[in-house]
């Protein structure tokens, strides 16, 4: 079963990258998108995310289920937005330059657009760095990434075994669910969305009961081999910093110096092109 956290093997540049270099490129660029509103800037960060992933050598259908999560959430954002704050573009502009009005306080200006221009190229900018790292990054690395950039490696490892075990996780779900419907339960297409929600409940208490039993036996044997007791301990998978990883750590550094710069010159996080 495809899972949303399989790590995709590839022959790139970025999989070859150490995995503290792709998380500090993940926390660096997404803080760089969210800390500035300039939609010039946020346009240059979106080219430059999509870059990224295009050098990875990931398709998209190998992502599609992410895809399609990131789109229905994307688009329920922006709906919530706008149906509680119709007008929060103009307050944050502090112009108004109307294209039609639905009703006197649903009305669809030019700020609010732009403003709504700036949350879809957010979530342009993050989506693909955060693809780069959970699908290039296998979860041993990932939890000595976290480590050598000062996290407790308890914690790093802690981090490291969820995402190992959420593809286990999943197909438990899923063989519990044909379990089910052999028993006749219905849970396909067939049924309506609200009583297949409802009947997929009766999933939860057996998969909480097993993954329990996956907690229990992982901890016993990580205390059996006297997991925790030293202050550090080393890993097998981390890797030296090369040039690579230098050159993509200091733009990321760099990205997110750009980002503040902006803030300055502009006065505020957004960058007003009404005035």
């Amino acid at each position: 079963m495809n899972s949303l956290f399989n790590y995709i093997n590839k022959d790139s540049i970025i999989h070859r990258l150490s995995g503290a270099t792709k998380l500090v490129l993940l926390l660096f660029v997404v803080l760089s998108a969210m800390v500035t509103f300039d939609t010039r800037y946020l346009i240059c960060l979106t080219i430059f995310s999509i870059s990224l992933l295009v050098v990875s050598k990931i398709k998209l259908r190998e992502i599609k289920a992410l895809i399609y999560i990131t789109v229905v959430f994307l688009f329920m954002n922006n709906f919530f937005i706008y149906l509680f704050s119709p007008q929060y573009g103009i307050e944050l502009y502090g112009t108004k330059h109307l294209i039609f009005k639905i009703t006197n306080h649903y009305i669809i200006t030019q700020e609010q657009l732009l403003y709504h221009l700036n949350i879809v190229l957010k979530f342009i900018i993050t989506i693909p760095m955060v693809v780069l790292f959970v699908y290039t990054t296998k979860a041993n690395e990932f939890a000595s990434s976290l480590n050598k950039i000062g996290v407790n490696y308890k914690i790093a490892y802690s981090v490291s075994l969820a995402l190992r075990y959420i593809p286990d996780i999943a197909k438990e779900y899923s063989d519990i669910s044909m379990s089910m419907q052999a028993r006749g339960v219905e849970l396909s297409k067939k049924e309506n969305l609200f009583k297949r929600l409802i009947k997929s409940t009766h999933i939860l208490f057996p998969l909480i009961l097993s993954s329990m039993h996956r907690i229990d036996i992982v901890s016993n044997a990580m205390e059996l081999r006297s997991f925790g007791k030293n202050k550090k301990r080393t890993w097998y998978v981390a890797s030296k910093f090369k040039r690579n990883d230098y050159i993509f750590i200091i733009i990321s550094i760099i990205l997110l110096v750009i980002s503040l710069v902006l803030n300055y010159i502009n006065g505020s996080r957004f960058y007003n092109p009404f005035i």
